[in-house]
């Protein structure tokens, strides 16, 4: 019988954070999602032994995590996080209140009450500066015990001592904080062990990257992003060192047989980037399989894999996709299997918004009907799912847990295979055969990410002058020097630098990535003992990016809803929440809406958003709560769904419920009482006051989504809520940040 198979292949990686020289981590991210994330993804499968899965981990990874296992590890925001908090100065009270919020509000903050309580107080710049003096030691503690606590593993969270600090919630003693940060060590120290433990037991495949997850067909010759992409501009200096692409994937070969005992089979090469001349370096160095994205196949093929309205490939491009390659033109054979794009973004981007169950059953199904065409001709169906195996959790209730648990049990009762990458090459009865193969990576089957902006080409420069730099004045150092300096050229080399340079990616850490990258080009000059050049002193990024950003409302506005968004000025003081599709670590999220704009006069709130408009139907729903003054809970929620198709709604309605009640009531459609909605070029709504039941010195919070074919795409703000003050005019234009 045809068998549909699934394979998993999860993705661990975290830049290189340690600056070599200084000793100090810039960033406390491999910390934090080792205690989080790591750990529960591989002890879940304990619980569902047919679910076979690949790992990538990455080298560069490892080593940091057994740097804060081994307590080696100098981390200026584990420090913070642990001195008393009667013994912090006011910089380190900043630093506190500056960093230690850097978690998921929804997700992640708010679960924890106290912790919620204490980010409400502090969440914008001004709050930030009024906490740093009105907290107190108390405040303080709470802080630093929570915003470890909240990046706990849900197995940890779990065990009897840990759980006991969780229900405590506040007011914690100096010895508990004090426990925290020591149960830190021994939790991270439990990660790598786990991963030795069930893939010795067989029930997962760890695979390998190159060593600091450099970009292997750029670092082989930045001229390979003008093969994926002709129209890019590339840097002015042209760099080509295969001899350090292969130095990057040996090195994580070593390692990986160093920590776990065996050899790798397979490799994600840094981010899905793959060209002739990498897999021809990988076949010399033992490697039996690589991964990559749909989008490098279908351009090898010269055949766009074709899907219908509800994302399911046709039959031709199935055909094509859901099967195990071999590359036969290197010097000995490799492997390829290429990500199904579409089904893997589901799980990253879409199925937090939905409920553990519904997410895992539409999952399923689309497996199901994807294959169905391969499955009727009798012929076997291998469908890959690669994506990061940490940022999407964060987004997740419960970090995900529950819904991968539906998912696994699932695809088990089902009669879904699931197996690693290995396994899915020993049973592939009909590989397909490749002779050649287009570079390019899992973002739109090119680099463009990596190359071809200004900041990106600037950074490539930078690099092409501190290699020749080592090759010229390698020779005459010493070996401790000459090290030092080619280890600092190979991080530098690095993906994750150039994700954050132009127009693509930013996160609230761009300037310190930034400040990284150019000290570890200078760490290479003075270990060869002479100062830097001058411009690694100055800032790669633009100071004029946009970013995005919230803008509290000024005055009353009293639009005419329309949707043909021709009156600039009846929108003039509306409250704005721009979206900034870069703001993520993850690639591949739809951003249908630009722009939220909320209001409020004497009578009504109005909403307006700017969204993309096709012929296609989308699901616009937008959800309101209106709060009292001195409110601890919503006093109404409203939830608003209109179905729109082009430029026109084909139906719509409101309902009305309090909070916890199940039952929700309509609200009219004809009556004083009702909302106004309009779409044509963007959407506009009304909405009385008194519908909402606001009251003067309260707010109302919104926020709105777009559905497609039954499943969340797009949220803004993309987590939260815009929040209106129910007040006179004169005191929103008091409360103007101007």
């Amino acid at each position: 019988m045809a068998e549909i198979r699934v394979v998993f292949l999860w993705h661990m990686h975290q830049p290189f954070y340690k600056d070599l020289v200084s000793g100090e981590y810039r960033l406390p991210w491999v910390r934090m999602h080792a205690l989080k994330d790591y750990f529960g993804m591989v002890k879940l499968l304990e619980e569902f032994p047919e679910a076979h899965q690949t790992f990538n981990l990455v080298p560069s990874l490892m080593v940091q995590i057994e740097d804060y296992a081994t307590g080696a590890a100098h981390d200026p925001f584990l420090q913070i996080a642990a001195k008393p908090a009667a013994e912090l100065t006011d910089a380190e009270r900043q630093f506190a209140l500056q960093y230690l919020f850097q978690a998921n509000p929804e997700r992640l903050i708010s679960r924890y009450p106290r912790y919620a309580e204490l980010y409400g107080q502090a969440d914008s710049p001004e709050k930030k500066d009024s906490a740093q003096k009105r907290f107190t030691a108390q405040d303080f503690t709470d802080l630093q015990v929570l915003s470890q606590l909240a990046w706990f593993d849900e197995f940890f969270l779990e065990e009897p001592e840990i759980k006991e600090l969780v229900g405590k919630g506040r007011d914690y003693t100096l010895s508990e904080h004090a426990r925290i940060i020591a149960l830190e060590k021994e939790l991270v120290a439990r990660v790598l062990p786990e991963y030795a433990a069930a893939a010795k037991q067989g029930s997962i495949e760890i695979s390998t990257s190159p060593f600091y997850h450099p970009i292997l067909p750029l670092v082989c010759d930045t001229n390979a992003g003008k093969v994926s992409a002709p129209g890019i501009t590339l840097p002015s200096q042209r760099f080509r060192h295969p001899e350090d692409a292969r130095e990057q994937l040996a090195r994580g070969i070593a390692l990986h047989e160093q920590v776990f005992g065996i050899r790798p089979q397979g490799c994600w090469p840094s981010e899905g980037s793959v060209s002739e001349e990498v897999l021809n370096i990988g076949a010399k160095l033992g490697l039996k399989w690589m991964a990559t994205d749909e989008g490098v196949l279908g351009r090898t093929l010269g055949a766009y894999l074709s899907r219908n309205g509800d994302g399911r490939l046709e039959s031709e491009a199935a055909s094509r996709l859901y099967k195990v390659y071999r590359y036969e033109k290197s010097e000995s054979p490799v492997h390829l299997v290429f990500r199904d794009h579409a089904l893997s973004d589901l799980i990253g981007f879409v199925y937090s918004g939905m409920e553990p169950q519904a997410a895992a059953d539409n999952f399923m199904q689309k497996v199901k009907d994807s294959a169905q065409a391969l499955v009727e001709q009798g012929k076997d169906a291998t469908v890959a799912i690669i994506l990061d195996g940490e940022n999407a959790w964060e987004h997740y209730p419960g970090s995900g847990r529950e819904f991968l648990r539906r998912l696994y049990d699932g695809m088990r009762q089902a009669g879904i295979a699931m197996v690693t990458v290995s396994e899915a090459i020993a049973r592939e009865r009909e590989p397909g055969i490749l002779k050649s193969l287009v570079p390019g990576s899992w973002i739109n089957a090119n680099f463009n990410v990596w190359i071809g902006a200004p900041e990106d080409d600037r950074s490539w420069d930078y690099l092409s002058a501190a290699r020749d730099f080592y090759a010229e004045k390698c020779g005459s150092a010493d070996e401790k020097q000459r090290a030092l300096a080619l280890e600092e050229l190979l991080i530098a080399e690095g993906s994750d630098w150039n994700w954050w340079y132009g127009p693509e990616h930013h996160s609230a850490n761009d300037r310190e990535f930034d400040e990284l990258y150019r000290k570890h080009l200078s760490n290479v000059y003075n270990a060869l003992g002479e100062p830097p050049p001058d411009y690694l002193a100055r800032s790669i990024i633009h100071a004029d990016e946009a970013k995005a950003h919230t803008v509290p409302q000024t005055s009353y506005i009293h639009p005419r809803i329309d949707g043909d968004d021709m009156r600039y000025f009846d929108w003039i003081g509306a409250a704005t929440v721009t979206a900034d599709g870069r703001d993520s670590a993850m690639h591949g999220k739809q951003f249908l809406m630009k722009t939220l704009y909320g209001g409020i006069d004497e009578k009504n709130l109005y909403a307006k958003v700017e969204l993309a408009l096709s012929a296609e139907e989308l699901l616009l729903v937008m959800n309101f709560e209106s709060w009292w003054p001195e409110a601890q809970a919503p006093e109404l929620c409203a939830k608003l769904e209109v179905k729109i198709t082009g430029q026109s709604i084909a139906d719509w309605s409101m309902w009305l419920s309090k909070p916890g009640e199940v039952s929700e009531v309509p609200a009219p459609k004809e009556s004083e009482l009702s909302p106004e909605l309009r779409v044509k070029k963007v959407f506009e709504v009304s909405v009385p006051l008194a519908l909402l039941r606001a009251e003067l010195g309260g707010k109302v919070r919104l926020r709105a989504g777009v559905w497609r074919g039954g499943l969340p795409i797009d949220s803004i703000p993309a987590e939260g809520w815009m929040e209106v003050a129910i007040v006179p005019e004169q005191e929103l234009m008091a409360m103007a940040p101007w």
